[in-house]
């Protein structure tokens, strides 16, 4: 059965499927997925510890690294990271790129620490396996509430989350800024001692009488009825009115006798929300898997209507990260980019081809994008910039089926040979060559799709939308392209051949060439050696920044910080960004909005923001702008008055990251096992960071030795006393920091009752000495300086390990003078000549851009030999020639002279959106290469005496394919090149300027290598 002829003689069939393809495809391109970027698996999972009251020491070897050894057990595992710090161990489980489905690995993770927990002291809590920490919130709603409190606050935002969690495309929603309450019975210290009453009696009592215990159930005949005792604490008051039993006598007191009690909320705060300078709550919204981004901000845009109408004057929502807008935008100028691409392309081939063929041609481009775009639904591609950008490269590859079709059967006709026949005979003529050279094209891409990395799995679906168009495309130029030739072309049967004045000039140039065959090869070597050296020339730059109209400001004060001083920080941040850079009206420049976190980082708002785990010297503001050109001189102008204002502050200012996320552009890692000998280390390396020119707010993320009251208590003294150890520690835990005795039930909420000293004692350090210590079994107490010493010391306030070594990282950020690549060539020999005095055991790794874009690079370069087989074996089995296959991919390096001379001109970069224009560049010259060749094989069957002949009519027949080709490909980049921003610049240039060149030399210098190879001369 022959495909084109099918599709000829049952037009009307043909035409139907068309109208049916086109109709469900339309409908499709609605109903997919759509979002910003394509997104790639965080494979990282945290275990998080508490072992209250233990040293960033003692967490380390009694939990640390207990847990450490036995997740090393993990053969996916690539690295291990944690942080030991006062209290609490947080690991960080990685896993190997390669590795997609992560559920069977999470699940043998928590086998392995559930199993571990016996090893783990006593006093510590169980370990938790958070293996959600990659949930993207993209939506971050900031509610305000002018004269309500805290808990008014949190009981519209439960309200809010509720009615978010309703919508069809949530999947979770989480409330940030909301402060815990507690019910605090506050003592005084000499009044509780003189009564003889300790913390956990009191404790006993009130937990014996707040109570939710079933009284069992009788009998009464037939019936069954349950008896419910009451106890349980119905309002505060009756807490105030539990009554107390004095140990060793028969007094009884009312509890508020002995304390003040008060509903307040937890003190010190463990982290704030402010949004714009008001103190408030965010909510984030995270959309199910498979949804759609623009269709869940129009839900929560409605919902969010409804809910102001609802509530009083003076609640306010406002979207403070809201991804369906960047979706929506970027989505929209994507599709304006294509449709300009296709008009562009279009014009062309009517401009170049004639009005019946040239619209033949055109018809190929919007229904092979339709056709491409059902394909990708039924396989679940969903829209987003990656995609739609392998769209716009596959136009001008696309178009290249129809073009040499269209010519084929255009040139038969002409000779003479009827429609039907033409087109058949076409067909046939050209069904493996295309299909050859859309494969080839599509290999190209392969190695992209097989990289192991998060930059390869970010990028992935430029293979899988590429090769489905191409294949769409040769569908469609074997059916519909010869039944519309035979059914609209026009053309008259020529008798003698006339040519351009282009095609004359052309024939006689490559006469020269081929004449001048040496003198063309040398010429043509010596450009490609230096192009290679140009190439040197160029800035590296992996991934350029977003340019989104928002940006991050990170602020970490001193480790030890507390978070009412960073908040104090914050407050005059913002204080100047609304004298001074709040834009006052919708005409203005400048900031619109803005959130801060301050003590922790908030929801991962974006898949390549990395949210700090609670701290109470860090803060994290996201700012958003009128315009992405507003971002620099914001960022400088907030850089410049923190670094004024604040000299203890370490800020980092970052643009929103494409890609993987880096911390730090320019990023040395130190390990070792001697603390002291790595900070000498460090420093040495951290003055040699600073010294480089461009690099800025050099770091370590170990920080400064913090402070601590150690209490010595001496055993003997204590024994007398009739306290022990255990006595002294929850006695200075309950005047401290305070000590939960019960709960209380409100509703669906419960509130801890937690017992601590009045203020003026927790606060005033002079009188810690005369703190009581409470015998927890009777009540007796002796003050803390008769059985304990205090002394301050100093020690790390987190240590930090990667692959079980304590390992110190220096960050540092890097100004628009400097790219990390240039930082990092010129630290990098010191280092290496550094090293060689440290002590064996000691060691150095590069991180920041120069492992991302390394891990990457190797990622795809490990897999382009697979895709060279696979474009070779197709090139052979093609033309059964090992030489011509050889001729072929010549045209690659030919291609690469463009590329260093349009990435120069055009003053661009070499990063890895680079390396995919270079590839999607191999497949187009190759497909060009391909039916130079193949027509050259034709010529010769037809002029077997006079092969040289045969080369110049072969390249005269294939020059309007060809020139045409490259014609469509440019001019359908230039959108992308000028509305893609710098993210699909270098890209953009790099295919047109590389194809640009690579045509010359595929119409110049590939048949005179042709014609060497096979020892062809002039006749």
């Amino acid at each position: 059965m022959n495909i084109t002829r099918l599709a000829i003689t049952n037009n009307r069939t043909t035409f139907m499927l068309l109208l049916v393809i086109v109709f469900f495809g339309i409908n499709a391109f609605k109903n997919m997925p759509k979002d910003y970027d394509p997104g790639f698996i965080i494979r990282t999972a945290q275990v998080i510890t508490q072992f209250p009251g233990a040293s960033p020491q003692r967490v380390e070897m009694l939990v640390t690294d207990k847990l450490e050894r036995v997740i090393q057990e993990l053969p996916e595992l690539d690295f291990v990271k944690s942080e030991s710090r006062t209290g609490i161990s947080i690991i960080s489980v990685n896993i190997k790129e390669s590795y997609r489905d992560l559920r069977p690995i999470w699940d043998n993770l928590r086998r392995k620490i559930e199993a571990a927990q016996v090893e783990l002291p006593a006093e510590s809590q169980p370990s938790v396996v958070n293996d959600e920490f990659g949930d993207v919130f993209g939506i971050v709603i900031g509610l305000t509430a002018e004269g309500y409190d805290y808990r008014e606050l949190k009981d519209i935002a439960d309200q809010t989350r509720d009615a978010m969690l309703r919508l069809s495309e949530t999947a979770k929603v989480q409330v940030f800024g909301e402060q815990q309450e507690h019910i605090f019975l506050e003592y005084d210290n000499a009044h509780l001692a003189s009564l003889g009453i300790s913390p956990s009696q009191l404790s006993d009592q009130l937990s014996s009488r707040n109570i939710i215990i079933s009284g069992g159930s009788i009998i009464i005949d037939n019936e069954q009825i349950t008896l419910e005792p009451s106890g349980n604490f119905e309002n505060v008051d009756e807490i105030k009115r539990t009554i107390i039993q004095i140990p060793g006598s028969d007094r009884l007191l009312y509890l508020s006798d002995l304390v003040t009690i008060k509903r307040s909320y937890v003190d010190p705060v463990q982290s704030k929300v402010s949004l714009s300078g008001e103190q408030g709550i965010s909510i984030a919204i995270a959309m199910r898997h498979g949804g759609n981004n623009i269709l869940l901000g129009q839900q929560v845009n409605e919902l969010l209507a409804t809910l102001n109408k609802s509530y009083p004057i003076g609640v306010n929502f406002e979207a403070v990260s809201f991804l369906p807008f960047d979706v929506e935008k970027k989505v929209d100028d994507f599709s304006g980019n294509l449709i300009q691409a296709v008009i562009v392309v279009t014009l062309v081939m009517l401009f170049s081809l004639g009005f019946r063929t040239g619209l033949i041609v055109a018809v190929l481009i919007p229904t092979s994008m339709i056709f491409a775009i059902l394909i990708m639904s039924l396989l679940n591609i969903g829209i987003d910039q990656i995609s739609l950008a392998a769209l716009i490269i596959a136009l001008g590859m696309l178009v290249d089926n129809g073009i040499v079709m269209s010519e084929n059967i255009m040139v038969s006709m002409e000779k003479g040979k009827n429609a039907i026949d033409a087109a058949v005979d076409s067909a046939n003529e050209l069904k493996v060559p295309l299909l050859t050279s859309s494969l080839t094209t599509a290999a190209a891409f392969l190695p992209i799709f097989l990289a192991e990395s998060s930059t390869g799995e970010y990028t992935a679906s430029l293979f899988k939308v590429v090769s489905i168009t191409l294949l769409c495309s040769w569908v469609l130029s074997m059916t519909v392209i010869p039944m519309l030739c035979v059914n609209f072309m026009k053309v008259k049967k020529t008798t003698g051949q006339v040519d351009s004045p282009l095609l004359v000039t052309y024939r006689t140039l490559l006469k020269n060439l081929l004449r001048f065959r040496w003198l063309t090869l040398s010429i043509t070597f010596v450009m490609i050696i230096i192009s290679v050296w140009g190439l040197s020339f160029i800035p590296k730059l992996f991934f350029p920044p977003s340019d989104r109209a928002f940006f991050k400001m990170e602020l970490e004060m001193p480790i030890g910080t507390t978070l009412a001083a960073t908040e104090r920080v914050t407050q005059s941040i913002e204080s100047y960004i609304k004298e001074e850079l709040k834009a006052k009206t919708n005409e203005d420049l400048g900031v619109t909005n803005w959130v801060t976190y301050v003590g922790n980082g908030g929801p991962r708002f974006l898949l390549t923001h990395n949210p700090k785990p609670t701290s109470s010297n860090y803060a994290l503001m996201v700012i958003n702008v009128t315009s992405n050109k507003e971002v620099d001189q914001t960022m400088e102008k907030l850089e410049r008055f923190s670094l004024d204002n604040f000299p203890d502050l370490l800020v980092k200012l970052r643009k929103i990251e494409n890609g993987s996320p880096i911390e730090n552009p320019v990023e040395v890692r130190i390990n070792g096992t001697d603390t002291e000998q790595l900070f000498t280390l460090v420093e040495q390396v951290k003055k040699r960071m600073s010294a480089i020119n461009g690099v800025k707010g050099v770091s370590d993320n170990w920080g400064m030795p913090i402070k601590k009251l150690q209490v010595n208590i001496n055993q003997s003294r204590a024994r007398r006393a009739g306290v022990s150890s255990k006595d002294i520690a929850v006695s200075l835990r309950t005047g401290m920091s305070g000590l939960e005795l019960s709960q209380y039930r409100e509703g669906d909420i419960v509130i801890p009752i937690t017992m601590r000293t009045q203020a003026g004692d927790r606060q005033d350090i002079g009188k810690l000495q005369a703190l009581a210590v409470y015998s927890q079994a009777n009540g007796s107490s002796v003050p803390l300086t008769q059985v304990a010493d205090i002394k301050v010391v100093w020690e790390s306030a987190q240590i930090l390990r990667r692959d079980r070594l304590k390992t110190i990282t220096l960050g540092g950020q890097i100004d628009n003078t400097i790219t990390a690549n240039q930082a990092f060539k010129e630290l990098l020999p010191w280092l290496e000549e550094q090293q060689k005095n440290w002590p064996i055991s000691y060691s150095y790794e590069l991180g920041g851009e120069f492992e991302t874009s390394g891990k990457a690079n190797k990622s795809i370069g490990d897999k382009l030999p697979i895709a060279g087989f696979l474009i070779l074996l197709l090139l052979i089995a093609q033309f059964n020639s090992v030489r011509k296959a050889f001729i072929i991919l010549l045209t690659i390096p030919l291609g690469l002279i463009g590329v260093t001379t349009g990435l120069l001109v055009g003053q661009s970069f070499i990063g890895f959106m680079t390396l995919l224009g270079i590839v999607s560049l191999a497949g187009i010259v190759i497909n060009n290469a391909i039916i130079l060749l193949e027509r050259i094989q034709i010529e010769e069957q037809a002029l077997p005496g006079n092969h040289f002949q045969a080369i110049i009519n072969a390249a005269q027949q294939r020059f309007r394919p060809i020139v045409l080709t490259t014609a469509t490909t440019i001019f359908g980049l230039i959108p992308l090149y000028l509305g893609g921003g710098e993210f699909w610049q270098p890209m953009a240039i790099a295919i047109m300027g590389g194809l640009l060149f690579s045509t010359v030399f595929t119409l110049g210098v590939i048949p005179v290598v042709y014609a060497v190879l096979f020892s062809i001369k002039e006749q």
